[in-house]
């Protein structure tokens, strides 16, 4: 039995379209290009189940720990399909885990761990805040029920 993720595990899903300079020179998916996913798998969901630009908000999450697991290569030309899951919704953070699939596989070939949290963007110091409501009514859709 395997311990990779699978699709069952996600909640949304989007589909982006890789670039031939997403590839590195090992003519494979280059680390870098898989946070940028992680970050427009979060975000991209954020404005368009809010409706918002998010970045305007009084209160903004800030990214304060990411990570990946890589199980397989990805890369160019095949589009990659992102699932999206909350695992902790707090008082001031959210922790997502976002699946990278490319092709028919239903295993994961790579997850990350994101973890954002709210600061008041009004305020040039910037302190911890509590989730703004327009942000917890949409990432509570993402948590999946306890089997």
């Amino acid at each position: 039995m395997s311990d990779r993720p699978t699709r069952a595990d996600y909640v949304a899903w989007r589909t982006v379209t890789t670039r031939w300079r997403d590839d590195d020179a090992y003519g494979h998916l280059n680390n870098a290009t898989y946070y940028e996913l992680f970050d427009t798998a979060v975000n991209a969901f954020l404005y368009e189940a809010t409706g918002l630009d998010v970045r305007s908000l009084p209160r903004i999450g800030v990214v304060a720990e990411t990570s990946c697991r890589y199980y397989r290569e990805l890369g160019f030309p095949q589009p990659i399909e992102t699932g999206l899951v909350v695992d902790r919704v707090g008082t001031s953070s959210v922790i997502y885990r976002i699946g990278l699939f490319q092709g028919e596989s239903d295993e994961a070939a790579a997850e990350g761990r994101f973890v954002h949290v709210y600061v008041d963007n009004t305020d040039p110091a910037r302190p911890v805040a509590p989730l703004p409501d327009e942000i917890r009514a949409v990432v509570g859709t993402l948590v999946r029920p306890a089997d």
